[in-house]
């Protein structure tokens, strides 16, 4: 049993939908979020910079005394957890490896389409993955660079044009392709869901990588005996590094309910 916090972090708060996982998988569990709001999205950035800050952000972290990081984010995931799991000394769980098993096995064409930030799509990680588990399984990739910031500004609504026109044109060329699952590789697409779903049909099936790597943290925690009492409600705080006033707000729609404090801003620079 350890009652320490967990960890979480992502380049903006798109990272929320794996803390709404959480909670519902490990509600006994205190969690720390923090979200780069100063500098997001990652996903266009080089993979110099994208570990520059994800290493910033992990000492930021663990600045508290933490049992476990969830990387709420692809961008990060794709191109530096290695890194990262090999410069510190506590488990850091990812959103690839998860999520590409949960993919393997519900995908019955063999066809797996992957939207996610340009840089996870660059990086190959998804694609690694899913041929080491399946070599049969075809994957296609389409970077969606539009998502997070449409996501960050609030549209995310059946009926927003803007949104559903992007969406479609992301999505057509990989439903012409057959795909019958989906990877939302990016925890800011969750919100999408419903856009997402309307599109591309009851054929094919969406599996979001922040569910299953809040499954995937349960299990680890489990394993290495670090869950903490099971009869009690986890806390939360956040965490941000600009844009402190508007976490309320644009929170509540992520998690889905309202929050009763704001974020805290940190110089994340210090870090």
């Amino acid at each position: 049993m350890d009652m320490r916090p967990i960890g979480v972090f992502d380049s903006g708060l798109g990272g929320l939908t794996a803390v709404a996982s959480l909670r519902r998988i490990l509600p006994e569990e205190d969690l720390i979020y923090f979200g780069d709001t100063a500098r997001v999205p990652y996903g266009g950035r080089s993979k110099e910079t994208i570990l520059k800050y994800a290493r910033q952000d992990v000492r930021f972290l663990r600045s508290f005394d933490l049992k476990a990081i969830l990387i709420a984010c692809g961008t990060v995931t794709t191109t530096s957890l290695p890194t990262l799991q090999s410069e510190n000394d506590l488990p850091l769980v990812g959103v690839v490896e998860p999520t590409c098993r949960r993919a393997a096995m519900v995908t019955r064409s063999k066809r797996v389409g992957i939207i996610a930030t340009q840089a996870s799509i660059r990086s190959g990680a998804y694609e690694a993955v899913l041929r080491r588990l399946d070599p049969e399984i075809q994957v296609l990739g389409q970077p969606c660079p539009l998502f997070v910031p449409l996501v960050e500004n609030g549209r995310i609504h059946p009926g927003d044009v803007v949104i559903e026109t992007v969406a479609r044109e992301y999505l057509t060329p990989l439903l012409q392709a057959g795909i019958d699952t989906l990877i939302l590789g990016c925890t800011h697409y969750p919100l999408l869901t419903e856009i997402l779903r309307a599109i591309c049909g009851p054929g094919v099936e969406l599996v979001s990588a922040g569910e299953e790597s809040a499954f995937e943290l349960k299990r680890l925690l489990k394993a290495q005996d670090l869950r903490a009492r099971e009869d009690r409600k986890g806390t939360a705080s956040f965490y941000v590094s600009e844009r402190g006033e508007d976490f309320e707000r644009i929170a509540s729609v992520f998690l889905g309910e309202d929050l009763s404090h704001a974020a805290r801003r940190i110089d994340i620079d210090q870090y």
